[in-house]
């Protein structure tokens, strides 16, 4: 029985290989999506902006296709920087000052990491769709050195501990991502059980 490709629609490997470990228990073959397609994300949401890619993706390669769009939104900014959460300053560190510098003052950090998922068939039909969301806040310095992005100044007040100050496996059980994964695993099961 040949394996179930799945592309999953990131040029960022990181998130690929994150992606494959989550995924390994139902035996599809993970892919990365070809370096040559780039799709351009005009949705005005992260659920948008996922059934964008998973739709072209799927389309392009002809094989199912699973695509993300994660990031931060802050209350105190009105949901900012929301889906413009890669595209707030030009490196990791920027991103961070910026939402520092606009949150200062401001007595309400509280904020949220949300990642909405949506996986399509080779037709480019989505299939399947699932949005996690992990609540926390930002604290006023960075600490920690794991992870990447917000991580550093996102605080989970369960955890006592920033996501930069958790290993890959305990960000790994309590993430945004983790959430919606946990979500969308089941109802990938039963789309494999229902195509075999």
């Amino acid at each position: 029985m040949q394996s179930q490709q799945l592309v999953i629609a990131s040029g960022n490997r990181g998130k690929v290989a994150e992606f494959r470990a989550y995924l390994a228990p139902l035996g599809w073959e993970i892919l990365p999506k070809p370096e040559a397609i780039d799709v351009a994300e005009t949705g005005e949401t992260f659920i948008a902006n996922a059934y964008l890619k998973a739709k072209q993706i799927a389309k392009a390669t002809g094989t199912w296709a699973l695509a993300d769009d994660s990031g931060l939104e802050v209350n105190a900014l009105g949901g900012a920087p929301g889906i413009y959460s890669a595209r707030y300053g030009n490196s990791d560190q920027a991103r961070i000052d910026r939402l520092l510098q606009e949150l200062e003052g401001k007595a309400d950090r509280s904020a949220q990491f949300v990642c909405a998922i949506a996986v399509a068939d080779p037709s480019g039909k989505v299939v399947s769709e699932a949005i996690g969301i992990c609540k926390g806040e930002i604290i006023t310095e960075q600490r920690g050195d794991h992870g990447f992005g917000y991580d550093p100044v996102f605080y989970v007040p369960e955890q006592q501990r920033t996501f930069a100050e958790m290993t890959k496996p305990e960000k790994g059980k309590i993430s945004h991502r983790a959430i919606a994964l946990e979500i969308l695993i089941p109802q990938l099961k039963q789309i494999w059980q229902q195509d075999h």
